[in-house]
């Protein structure tokens, strides 16, 4: 018979205990077994030499496909016409890594050093792990590339590529890197959907809005995250992670040990951020400035918070991160240089490395210092004591 979906999927099953096989009649020695559980079995059988014949089980169907299977019996005619026996395929099938065991093998010798590594393991699990007991030779292209047009539809584009890019650094690393694994990359040459760069910031008519909605926000810690967060410019996992020991108040800087480009960062605190971290100060010794009820210690989602903020301000498709991007801008907008924003916000950027390299925190200081003011301006407060004395007012 030829194999189709439609041939196969018709087949009876046959009697308890009992097994039968078809044979394909478009490639030589396909084969397809059904036992009476319903099993479907690719395999391939053939003769070498009058000697008995050997079969290499190529995998079960649906998860390995019709025509799947088709190229793989085409790939053992092959070697077999080569001389090479077929029984050494089934040893090398056995042997053979399956997606999970190479998610594994990512985790513990990459991913698992990076800083959030639960990203990518979340990435697997979502989005990947239906594959996880496929052998990595079953995986094809047009596979991948169906699955990364399906999750662009369903859960966007951004997300697709994410995983388009874990699938292919992961087959990179064991191809290239560990040498792990001799065939190809199912991902290599599939076109990641393009993605609009995100330039969102607080304009000068918002500020005002932004900081009376600041000071009006009962809970202190949303409220000092966001002012620390827009006065530093800093990433939000390095906010929320803050501890009173890598402050320097005589220094007026922030030591982040470890930022998500891989490197350490000096943060420049103006007097206005200063003054959100002495009022924060307690009398008591605490690990972090914005500390949490969970496990980490320290605040961990302030998306509510932040919600709250938002709509008391009446400014829409703000998120945290643009509060980074927030003072960049206003850094341009009063006259610094690009490498002085770069090494402000600790950008990596190959271009302009050797640039910050060179860079001391003096003119990043005044910079950042000068910006703060302009938006301060821009908001009609003089200085960060007349939102805290807002908050203190309201809740008086």
């Amino acid at each position: 018979m030829s194999f189709t979906k439609a041939s196969i999927e018709a087949l009876e099953l046959p009697s308890a205990g009992q097994r039968v096989t078809y044979h394909d009649t478009k490639t030589a020695g396909l084969q397809l077994r059904i036992t009476s559980s319903g099993i479907k079995t690719f395999s391939v059988c053939r003769r070498i030499k009058g000697e008995q014949p050997e079969r290499v089980t190529l995998g079960r169907y649906p998860d390995l496909s019709i025509e799947q299977a088709r190229r793989k019996a085409a790939e053992v005619n092959a070697a077999i016409a080569e001389g090479k026996n077929p029984a050494d395929f089934a040893r090398a099938a056995k042997q053979e890594m399956t997606l999970d065991d190479l998610h594994n093998e990512y985790m513990s010798r990459c991913a698992a050093f990076n800083r959030r590594p639960d990203k990518p393991r979340a990435n697997y699990r979502l989005y990947l792990s239906g594959w996880g007991k496929r052998k990595l030779s079953t995986i094809k292209h047009e596979e991948v590339d169906r699955l990364h047009k399906k999750i662009g539809r369903v859960n966007g584009t951004v997300t697709a590529n994410i995983m388009l890019e874990l699938l292919h650094v992961m087959f990179n690393k064991a191809i290239n890197e560990w040498r792990i694994w001799s065939g190809e990359n199912p991902a290599h040459g599939i076109k990641k959907f393009p993605e609009q760069s995100r330039d969102r910031f607080l304009q000068s008519d918002e500020l005002p809005r932004f900081f009376e909605a600041v000071a009006e926000e009962a809970n202190e810690t949303i409220r000092d995250y966001a002012l620390i967060s827009l006065l530093t410019g800093a990433r939000r996992t390095n906010v929320l992670e803050m501890r009173w020991q890598d402050v320097s108040f005589e220094r007026a800087e922030w030591r982040v040990g470890m930022t998500k480009n891989g490197t350490p960062q000096t943060v420049t605190l103006s007097p206005e951020a200063l003054e959100v971290l002495r009022n924060r100060k307690p009398q008591e010794e605490a690990v972090f400035v914005f500390p949490g009820t969970g496990k980490c210690g320290h605040l961990a989602e302030p998306k509510k918070g932040w919600t709250r903020i938002l709509e008391r301000a009446g400014i829409a498709d703000l998120r945290i991160h643009d509060l980074r991007r927030t003072l960049g801008s206003w850094q341009a907008k009063t006259g610094a240089s690009l490498a002085i924003i770069g090494k402000s916000l600790n950008h990596k950027n190959q271009s302009t490395t050797a640039i910050y390299a060179r860079l001391d925190l003096d003119p990043v200081r005044q910079s950042v210092n000068t910006t703060t003011s302009a938006m301060m301006a821009a908001a009609g407060v003089k200085q960060t004591a007349e939102v805290l004395q807002m908050s203190n007012n309201k809740a008086a």
